[in-house]
């Protein structure tokens, strides 16, 4: 049981690490929860929803690559690390950045009028095409292997992943709903730092011992 909380824990940490940095969609669903409480409640499942589905893909083929290298598992890790830390360093770069107009604005430019169906297949849509979570998730996966072998280990991973993302997305739609008003560009920038930092935690996590 033990074993399963702590797979559950990793699950909700890394579900937070891909869902904690506020990107392009974070700011639709802020802007959506300004809009519209069910449409909003709709965008951010689907968000979640994807997450959870990307996280089942490779939580799936991380251990099965991770056998087909067995006897190099340290360095299978140390790689997998490595990318986490590139995507981490990626996002605290763009943190520092500021939102382009023209990713402000993105609300207007996708259209977030309709019914809940329509926004949350619009939502999903836009998660889905995003390659780093994919990137994310299989790097992490793969670097876990053994860990995640078994259906039940696997199926508390996704769980913690869909669990956590979805509360963070649903959080966001209440901040949009309630602050009236975008997400600063400090405030967006913060979450990056808190996200990536958490994916650059992750990757000294499953990078040791070194091999």
């Amino acid at each position: 049981m033990s074993e399963l909380w702590t797979t559950a824990t990793a699950g909700a940490v890394a579900g937070l690490g891909v869902a904690v940095p506020v990107g392009a969609i974070g700011v639709l669903l802020v802007q959506q929860g300004m809009r519209d409480r069910r449409g909003a409640v709709a965008a951010a499942s689907a968000v979640a929803v994807v997450d959870m589905a990307y996280a089942a893909v490779a939580t799936a083929l991380g251990p099965l690559i991770a056998s087909a290298l067995t006897g190099v598992e340290a360095w299978v890790r140390l790689a997998s690390a490595m990318v986490l830390v590139a995507i981490a360093a990626h996002g605290l770069l763009s943190s520092r950045t500021k939102v382009l107009p023209a990713e402000a604005d993105l609300g207007a430019a996708t259209g977030a009028d309709g019914g809940p169906l329509r926004i949350f297949t619009r939502f999903a849509a836009l998660t889905l095409i995003n390659p780093t979570t994919a990137l994310y998730f299989a790097a992490l996966t793969t670097a876990q292997g053994a860990a995640l072998r078994g259906s039940a280990a696997g199926a508390v991973f996704v769980g913690g992943v869909f669990a956590a993302s979805l509360v963070w997305q649903q959080l966001l739609v209440a901040a949009g709903g309630f602050a009236g008003a975008r997400i600063s560009d400090r405030a967006r920038a913060w979450t990056f730092r808190v996200g990536y930092g958490l994916v650059a935690v992750y990757a000294v996590k499953i990078a040791l011992p070194l091999p």
